[in-house]
């Protein structure tokens, strides 16, 4: 197929960028983002943590490698609300994939634009921050297409976790054999990271975002996660009460992202909403810990207020990132519980966090 129909991307300040259409042809609204990963592109828009945004990939070329059903999906269906990017390829080179990323999005009712040009678009959402933006195929005036904008909602104070969260409880990993029983909160959590658990013995029962405490210990879990998702963690009052129980309880936490912010929030530190958020595959981050430095995939828009940390005597500031310094990493002093505020499971991205998972299952195992 080759791409011919033009289409056109709006930001909420008024600037345009015309292009040419592809996925499914129609109108699509969100918060506009940048990814700077040279590869994964399935398992960043099947990523729940995107809910609600559009993502412009920075690598030149996206679709070349087709998609994969089930082994480079993060989550059951597609959750970015567009897609941006330079380069389209309706053909594909991988002769292991299922189909091609332009029947993919057809499948998936995703909307997108290509033939922008994302080095300036990416300069433009640097300069001026993260807006929201509206991709159309159908409505080609800018002054009707930002009529449509308009009734997109802002990011900011939005609670999303509980409309891509399960909604039933589900098991991962097999019951007898495994060491630990893991009580893990869905607030948009990607495959890999159950995956990274049930390989270090732990049996997880996933339970939906609004789930009570005391529902969650019926199960009687040894431990807990706090998953990755989208959204304002401000907005998410009833996580931060739920976390802060299972702060109080004494048993190993752990969370991720989101997890990370909640975990901060339960202990008395705000978070805001930053510029224009950290999304790619080679953040560099500092353990203060060990002094060693790594490499690591991350994908938020939000972060925890750094100055309120010191107000805090029981939190510990672990990881901060060393593009900005922004604290990618907190402990409780008093409590089994730490965070950070990147992807160890990477998926895509580089291995130098996967010893997270092993300083929980040690948390488990000193239990």
């Amino acid at each position: 197929m080759t791409q011919s129909k033009e289409a056109l991307l709006l930001l909420e300040d008024g600037t345009a960028y015309r292009g040419l259409a592809l996925g499914k042809k129609g109108t699509t609204g969100g918060e506009i983002c940048f990814n700077t990963g040279m590869t994964g592109y399935q398992e960043i828009y099947t990523d729940p943590s995107y809910y609600g945004q559009i993502v412009v990939n920075t690598t030149p070329h996206i679709g070349n490698y087709g998609v994969q059903l089930n082994t480079e999906e993060e989550s059951t269906s597609v959750k970015i609300k567009g897609m941006v990017c330079n380069t389209f390829s309706d053909d594909y080179s991988r002769h292991t994939a299922d189909f091609s990323l332009q029947e993919y999005f057809e499948r998936a009712n995703i909307v997108g634009i290509s033939n922008v040009d994302t080095r300036q678009l990416v300069r433009h959402v640097r300069e001026k921050g993260v807006m929201n933006a509206i991709i159309s195929s159908e409505i080609l005036d800018e002054k009707a297409l930002m009529e449509e904008l308009k009734k997109v909602p802002s990011m900011a104070g939005l609670e999303l976790s509980s409309v891509v969260s399960t909604t039933e409880p589900y098991f991962m990993g097999e019951e007898d054999g495994s060491r630990w029983r893991v009580a893990v909160m869905d607030y948009g959590i990607k495959k890999s990271i159950l995956k990274n658990l049930t390989e270090r013995g732990c049996y997880c029962k996933v339970f939906p975002a609004q789930t009570p405490f005391a529902e969650v210990m019926e199960w009687q879990p040894d431990g807990f996660f706090i998953s990755n998702g989208p959204g304002d963690p401000a907005a998410m009052m009833y996580a931060v009460e739920t976390v802060k129980e299972m702060v109080e309880s004494g048993k190993p936490l752990f969370g991720i992202c989101l997890g990370h912010q909640l975990l901060a929030e339960a202990s008395g530190i705000s978070t805001y909403k930053m510029h224009h958020g950290h999304r790619g595959l080679n953040h560099p981050v500092k353990n203060l810990i060990t002094g060693l430095c790594e490499i690591t995939s991350q994908n938020h828009g939000f972060s925890v207020n750094a100055e309120e940390t010191s107000n805090q005597p029981n939190v510990e500031v672990t990881h901060i990132n060393l593009n900005d310094k922004t604290v990618a990493g907190i402990r409780r002093k008093d409590r089994p519980a730490f965070s950070v505020q990147y992807h160890p499971e990477a998926s895509p991205g580089p291995h130098d966090s996967h010893y997270l998972f092993d300083e929980f299952a040690r948390m488990l195992e000193e239990v």
